[in-house]
């Protein structure tokens, strides 16, 4: 049987010990498929199968048609940046403890690949943020983020204030420690600590969470996914956005935060019989009682 994806991109958490004997599993199935295999550095140094082609990650979006992630969650979306802006679907192996994102359990990593090269899968296509500081008008740095961008306040630890505008249209003022604009995949995230809603993966939605805010009236609320959101800085020493906690810079007082949905969204491949909620209860331990 011819796979369903001729090269594919192995890219694990290089510090996990688990991942020689996972990657172990996963590049046998794939040498007896015939699918090429390519891996950034830190993951060949830890395999103990050569594969095809070394190549810095920045390079493997273009050189390969599938991605397979070995670590948490937290390796996942950096590497789902990088490989949704190309279009590349990516598999999540977990070796984290959540594992929302990393769906496929180590131990039977092998066989569930080789049932997603014989085309056994489901492709969901995840909403991703692209979010820009605009400073005097202009844009002074752009990405993307899969979960959540976060405006928050600084070092000093003192609120800050901000305003918030959808769709050029000013929605309100706010004293507090932040607010979270978090994607569906990042309901579960920071976004549900605060007290925010879990949103279906297939909702065209994103949530605004404020995050301690001042005014007990401030709610979450549910917003569509085409919106523009602007968010700027009014006051608040060393203020901070960060892109699914990946990366951030220090704000400006009148800086401006401008969030959409990006252009392109994110495909992940689920193994066979995968379903959001029976995920969700076995994550979120909605299946347990107590006595």
């Amino acid at each position: 049987m011819t796979p369903a994806f001729r090269t594919a991109a192995l890219i694990g958490k290089s510090d996990a010990t688990r991942l020689p004997d996972t990657l172990d599993q996963i590049t046998a199935t794939l040498r007896a498929r015939g699918v090429r295999m390519l891996m950034d550095p830190r993951t060949a140094g830890a395999s103990r199968t050569p594969p095809d082609e070394v190549m810095e990650l920045g390079q493997l979006p273009f050189r390969c048609d599938v991605a397979i992630v070995i670590g948490g969650d937290g390796t996942l979306l950096g590497c789902a940046r990088l490989m949704a802006e190309h279009g590349v679907p990516l598999v999540g192996v977990n070796l984290g403890r959540l594992g929302f994102l990393t769906d496929i359990q180590a131990d039977r990593a092998g066989v569930v690949i080789g049932s997603l090269l014989d085309g056994e899968f489901a492709a969901e296509s995840r909403t991703l943020l692209e979010g820009s500081i605009v400073r005097d008008g202009v844009a002074v740095y752009t990405t993307c983020a899969v979960n959540d961008i976060v405006v928050s306040r600084g070092a000093p630890g003192s609120m800050i204030e901000f305003s918030v505008a959808l769709d050029g249209e000013f929605i309100y003022s706010l004293r507090g420690d932040g607010l979270i604009v978090a994607t569906p995949t990042g309901s579960t995230a920071y976004a549900l600590s605060s007290g925010g809603p879990i949103l279906h993966p297939e909702l065209a939605a994103l949530a605004l969470v404020p995050i301690s805010p001042h005014t007990l009236s401030n709610r979450p609320v549910a917003i569509r996914s085409q919106s523009r959101i602007e968010v700027t800085l009014v006051r608040g020493e060393e203020a901070r956005v960060n892109f699914d906690v990946q990366s951030h810079r220090v704000l400006e007082e009148g800086d401006v935060v401008l969030v959409r949905s990006a252009a392109r969204p994110l495909t992940l491949l689920h193994p066979p019989g995968y379903r959001y909620f029976a995920m969700l209860r076995n994550k979120l331990h909605w299946n347990e009682r107590t006595a």
